[in-house]
């Protein structure tokens, strides 16, 4: 961990830096550009959840070492002595605790800034068996948007004939859903008895989750004439319907990076062309971000956390009624199995909690 005067170096760069950003949005000529003043209003407010802190914090030194000198002053009055070594003990907890805020908040602040998320959820290993996991995940995590009160969106969907799916999109909108869902990204396994054994067998079937932050609309810059291959096709599906009967697929294909995304959930050509670039721009966004972490990891330790979300991350297993999920597993952490019931049913924030606490401490050692 960076030693303490490092890390005061940065947060009184981080200081200086909104009182200039301050300044700049009370300039005249900035305050009449709509563009410029909304970009300032947002890093201001984004540097505010770290700099109002910290400026508590040295508010509470101040006071912790008037009080220090006082006990130390070998003329000064008794009385005032003793009132300032009652209250000395409480200032160097309350020092010590603001400052433990503020490391958190260094390290996990930016993840609050997305409130808007992509999920595809794709069976894997096992059939039809992971079809229908797939469709559990689904519901899982539908349900737990909805205690969120965040807005749930299936974008396009690929069901079989069981009542599984092949392949889900989900737009998911809500303060902090990346800061409780970008947990989710990796291989899901499931343990049960499928409703095809007749004999009673437990399966193992797996799913895959990822979970790629939607950017704002000025965060990528996609020229849509030159950038990208657009193809237009009819959609699949039983003859007759009047799905078949317009060129409605659309399939967009990245040039530079080679990164496609077909859609064919609308009967509107007009709807899945809109799908399929919002999924497309969120994608390039995070093949632009992984670059961008690998470059940073490559030259110094960075403050990205574990990053990587791609192993096997949870096992699901009904027989047991236990959910467990393998990145808490070994770490000393009692909260690594979780009650399946309440898992599937969308009861998800004990295991996600233990997930944040478990990333910040991670982050925390590479400051």
């Amino acid at each position: 961990m960076a030693s303490s005067n490092t890390l005061i170096d940065k947060l009184d760069e981080l200081d200086r830096h909104f009182t200039d950003v301050a300044e700049q949005m009370n300039d005249p000529e900035i305050a009449c550009d709509p563009n410029k003043i909304i970009a300032l209003s947002k890093e201001h407010a984004g540097l505010a959840r770290i700099v109002l802190p910290y400026r508590n914090y040295m508010k509470i030194c101040e006071e912790r070492d008037e009080a220090q000198g006082l006990v130390d002053d070998p003329d000064e009055d008794a009385d005032l002595k003793e009132i300032a070594s009652a209250e000395l003990d409480g200032l160097k907890h309350q020092a010590t605790d603001a400052m433990e805020d503020i490391k958190g908040l260094l390290v996990m602040s930016k993840d609050s800034d997305i409130d808007s998320i992509l999920v595809e959820i794709r069976a894997g290993t096992g059939g039809d068996e992971a079809a229908l996991f797939a469709a559990d995940l689904l519901g899982m995590y539908r349900r737990y948007a909805e205690g969120r009160k965040w807005k749930f969106e299936v974008l396009s969907a690929r069901p079989t004939e069981m009542g599984g799916f092949r392949e889900l999109v989900l737009n998911i909108k809500g303060h902090g859903v990346w800061s409780r869902l970008g947990y989710e990204g990796g291989g899901h396994r499931v343990q049960r008895v499928p409703k095809t054994e007749s004999q009673g067998r437990v399966h193992t079937s797996a799913a895959t989750v990822a979970v790629l932050a939607e950017p704002k609309e000025i965060d990528v810059k996609i020229d849509w004439a030159n950038d990208v291959n657009e193809f237009v096709s009819r959609a699949g599906g039983p003859g007759g319907q009047s799905v078949n009967k317009i060129e409605s697929a659309i399939k967009l294909e990245h040039i530079e990076t080679g990164i496609t995304v077909s859609m064919r959930d609308e009967k509107s050509q007009h709807k899945n062309r809109a799908k399929a670039r919002r999924i497309l721009t969120t994608r390039l966004y995070e093949h632009h971000q992984n670059k961008q972490r690998a470059a940073e990891a490559a030259t110094r330790k960075t403050m990205i956390g574990s990053g990587d979300r791609s192993q096997r991350i949870r096992t699901y297993n009904f027989p047991q009624n236990r959910c467990t999920d393998h990145r808490l597993k070994g770490e000393g952490q009692e909260g690594a199995n979780f009650n399946l019931d309440r898992i599937i049913l969308g009861d998800l924030d004990g295991m996600l909690d233990a997930l944040v606490s478990h990333d910040k401490a991670q982050r925390l050692a590479n400051l």
